[in-house]
């Protein structure tokens, strides 16, 4: 049973089954990636959930459809794998929200992701799905049986057909054991604060995330997700509309302790996939943020088994792996060797340096 109504003529709020049920489609990667950041850094989950909740709410209003609100992946991956720390983060994360307010006020989207070229894209993402790999395997060594265990779990879901909700199940499972160890909280409301986590601090690190981030956000956050929005949910929304959107997100957020948001066409088609067709979606999973939030303390994050978390970790590695390679035509070798080479110059070097090199290198064969 399900209830719903009509704003305009463009907004439609439904509050049923399927509504709760497509939410859960944009936290598949969303709360893995959360936890992940919060045990590896001093960010606090509490205050970053209350800002995904918080824009889940807002934009999903505001555009009046399910559209997602996710963390950006380049960024969080860096710092989950201590590339960066968490004010450099959040620097990062202010100057990237800053270029997407500007650039989308400009209409210039579309000409940036241009100039990049699809292939250098995907190779930051497919370099951060290779970091992540690598946190991840370092983080199961200290109990190997359980990452196994859970690892064994994931499989047993996909092959049942839950392949994208089982990350979901082995994240409820750390959080019982992180219960039962650490007790149940008291709820409570996280502290009103600038900058809670630490005040933004700018290095070369978070100058070459913050580039790394901004093609990987433009590419995929900007322009495939209005395509998305046509495709699926039959709206007109622009790139430049969206980077906007973006970028109001980062600098609102971040300074309240949140960290770097976009848009996301795999989130978006994760809940198209479960069942969202309308912003109902969003305010369900919005309301499940900030609750969540009211109950996330220290202790209880320092007692999720980490063998489990890094079992989280290989699956979203996967995930973002495999959305890499996607888009690009297995005939296409110049764009699958470039997609190759970014990714392992990211892993052995550093993303912003593979992505700089990549897109001289996309220039040069493009001539």
């Amino acid at each position: 049973m399900g209830y719903s109504f009509r704003g305009d003529e463009q907004t439609e709020l439904g509050f049923s089954a399927s509504e709760l049920t497509g939410a859960l489609g944009d936290s598949v990667t969303v709360l893995p990636l959360l936890v992940a950041l919060a045990a590896t850094t001093s960010v606090s989950l509490a205050h970053v959930l209350v800002g995904f909740g918080v824009f889940q709410i807002v934009w999903g209003l505001y555009y009046g459809m399910p559209l997602s609100v996710e963390p950006m992946k380049a960024l969080v991956g860096l710092a989950i794998v201590g590339s960066l720390s968490y004010p450099e983060l959040a620097a990062a994360g202010l100057l990237a929200g800053g270029v997407l307010l500007i650039v989308g006020s400009f209409g210039l989207v579309g000409h940036l992701q241009r100039v990049v070229g699809e292939p250098v894209i995907r190779g930051v993402q497919f370099a951060v799905a290779l970091l992540l790999l690598e946190a991840a395997v370092d983080l199961s060594l200290g109990a190997p049986g359980v990452a196994v265990a859970g690892l064994a779990l994931v499989c047993l879901l996909a092959l049942l057909g839950y392949r994208q909700s089982s990350v979901l199940v082995v994240l409820a499972l750390g959080g019982v054991a992180a219960v039962l160890a650490a007790g149940v909280p008291a709820p409570r409301l996280p502290e009103l604060a600038l900058f809670p986590a630490g005040s933004p601090t700018i290095s070369g690190a978070a100058l070459e995330g913050t580039v790394a981030q901004l093609g990987m956000t433009i590419g995929n956050a900007a322009i495939a997700t209005a395509l998305l929005c046509g495709d699926l949910y039959d709206r007109d929304v622009s790139a430049d509309r969206l980077s906007q959107s973006m970028g109001v997100t980062c600098l609102a957020a971040i300074p309240a302790g949140g960290v770097p948001m976009c848009h996301g066409s795999g989130g978006l088609a994760g809940k198209y996939a479960f069942g969202a067709r309308t912003a109902g979606a969003n305010v369900l999973l919005g309301v499940g943020y900030i609750a969540l939030a009211l109950v996330t303390t220290g202790a209880l994050l320092a007692a999720f088994p980490m063998a489990l978390l890094g079992v989280l970790l290989v699956v979203v590695a996967i995930e973002l792996g495999r959305a890499a390679f996607e888009p690009i035509p297995f005939a296409d070798h110049r764009a699958l060797a470039l997609v190759v080479g970014v990714g392992v110059v990211g892993l052995a070097v550093n993303v912003g340096i593979a992505f700089v090199l990549g897109a001289v290198v996309f220039w040069l064969l493009s001539e």
